[in-house]
């Protein structure tokens, strides 16, 4: 039978209060938001190939919004969240087969998916402009 004393300190639903944050909690956190943000992305896109099908007028409006200042950092942050969720899905995805979790693996792949997503995404838009 459990002592009652020793377990009336512990909180009962520990959350982010109780633990320290580490580099892969936060990336769970944050692979959970960009899979979020992607709705927000593909809704983008959505409406930017509805204007394309629309007509010169529609398509024109829609890519003058997001070739603003605006749109260029909406489009960016979709970006960069479309390849951070890629990344760090490949981490799932590792794990998945049953490697990759001990704490310096886990958290080398953490820190891989934070530069590379960054880097990726830096690199995809220096292309992008090269090409225009």
């Amino acid at each position: 039978m459990a002592d009652v004393k020793t377990g009336a300190n512990r909180p009962l639903s520990p959350h982010l209060q109780v633990f320290r944050p580490i580099v892969t909690m936060v990336m769970s956190i944050v692979h959970r938001i960009t899979g979020a943000g992607l709705y927000f992305g593909m809704a983008l896109l959505a409406w930017w190939l509805v204007a394309a099908a629309s007509g010169p007028d529609s398509f024109a409006f829609v890519n003058g919004l997001f070739g603003s200042i605006i749109g260029q950092i909406v489009l960016f942050g979709f970006t960069w969240t479309l390849v951070h969720h890629l990344l760090s899905g490949l981490r799932y995805l590792i794990w998945d087969t049953g490697h990759g979790f001990d704490l310096k693996t886990a958290d080398a792949m953490a820190w891989g998916a934070i530069i590379g997503s960054v880097t990726l995404t830096i690199l995809l838009w220096i292309i992008g402009y090269l090409a225009m």
